[in-house]
């Protein structure tokens, strides 16, 4: 249920701005927010933390300054830029959106939320971070940090990741949101969400500008609000991955364009955990014939809904039907240099452990 405070709402407005003005974060982002550098930063940050995304933030921007820059880019690149940041659906639809820009508005982004939702990727919490920042709309930016405030501010206590959730939330920052300064407002309510009202651990309440009308501070509910229904257990699934060089080369293939990590680059990979008797008739079916086979460390990696648990075989291949008989396999695999995995094809995380055990010296 909502608990509405008396406070009048220019007072929580006024004492928020206030405060986020002696302690906002400084983000480069925000020091210089051209439409395109907010549009990235809030896609980046989706699902990933403020630390990480610096360092990928500036990468970008240095290879593709631009929209009209990031709409010519190959895919290739993009997601070579992305490697590591994970979700790469997000980059995929990054490209798609600047292509729209450049095609459809002229290369200049549109400038409400309504129609910045008509880009690909962007969703009500991105269209309304960027048309309030960038173009001053009077818009809450409902994400985890608003939600988490707004529960604990009124006592909230149903599923906080519920859609009706979300409404009573735009509800309460609706009373609230000041008329000027809608961008200032929506980022000082997620740095307030970030550094002080935090997920994990005691919230510092004393350093809260609006600590005074705080439903769960007042009850003692703060570690018990937001309240998040429980999720269902991820399934698992076995893998076993190989490492295939072949004549200074590593083979590589490409995962289907739909799917979990749709479209990236991966080492050939099997479902199931072979045994050591098991792998040279994998190899075959890829037309490979191996001269070593040398077991490679267990690795797990966890996703949204399911877990892959994956055993690994280095292979030193002394022959490929695909040279011999210009026959395509199945899986269209190819061979990849020691620059290509630097530079060209992006390796999901994924597959990280295994990455790290790659042999640069068998490569050229």
């Amino acid at each position: 249920m909502v608990i509405k405070s008396n406070q009048r709402t220019d007072d929580l407005s006024g004492l928020l701005l206030d405060w986020y003005d002696k302690n906002r974060r400084s983000l480069p982002w925000r020091e210089d927010p051209a439409p395109y550098h907010v549009w990235l930063s809030e896609i980046m940050l989706q699902q990933t933390r403020v630390e990480a995304v610096r360092g990928y933030y500036a990468r970008f921007l240095e290879a593709l300054p631009t929209i009209e820059a990031l709409a010519k880019a190959d895919e290739d690149l993009c997601t070579k830029l992305w490697q590591g940041l994970g979700y790469y659906s997000r980059v995929r639809n990054l490209h798609k959106a600047a292509v729209q820009i450049i095609e459809d508005y002229d290369g200049a982004m549109p400038r409400t939320s309504r129609e910045l939702q008509k880009l690909a990727g962007i969703g009500p919490y991105t269209a309304a971070a960027i048309a309030s920042i960038c173009f001053d709309e009077r818009i809450p930016a409902i994400d985890g940090n608003l939600l988490r405030v707004f529960s604990r501010m009124t006592g909230y206590d149903e599923d906080i990741k519920s859609g009706a959730a979300k409404s009573a939330a735009a509800e309460f920052y609706d009373e609230i949101f000041p008329q000027k300064r809608c961008g200032d407002f929506n980022q000082a309510l997620m740095d307030l969400g970030a550094c002080v009202c935090v997920p994990n651990g005691a919230p510092q309440c004393e350093a809260c500008p609006w600590q005074f009308c705080c439903h769960a501070k007042a009850n003692g509910l703060c570690h018990e609000l937001p309240y998040t229904a429980p999720k269902a257990a991820r399934s698992i699934e076995h893998k076993t991955v190989f490492l295939i060089y072949y004549q200074g080369r590593l083979a590589l293939r490409r995962r289907p364009d739909k799917g979990l990590l749709a479209g990236l680059y991966e080492y050939p990979n099997t479902d199931g955990t072979l045994t050591a008797s098991e792998v040279p008739e994998y190899l075959r079916t890829l037309g490979f014939s191996a001269v070593q086979a040398h077991p490679l460390p267990a690795a797990k990696h966890i996703f949204t809904h399911k877990e892959w648990h994956m055993t690994g075989w280095e292979i030193l291949a002394d022959e490929w039907e695909e040279f011999t008989s210009g026959k395509p396999r199945k899986h269209e695999l190819f061979l990849a240099s020691a620059s290509d995995l630097r530079d060209v094809f992006s390796i999901p995380s994924a597959f990280a452990k295994y990455t790290a055990q790659i042999r640069m010296d068998y490569l050229e």
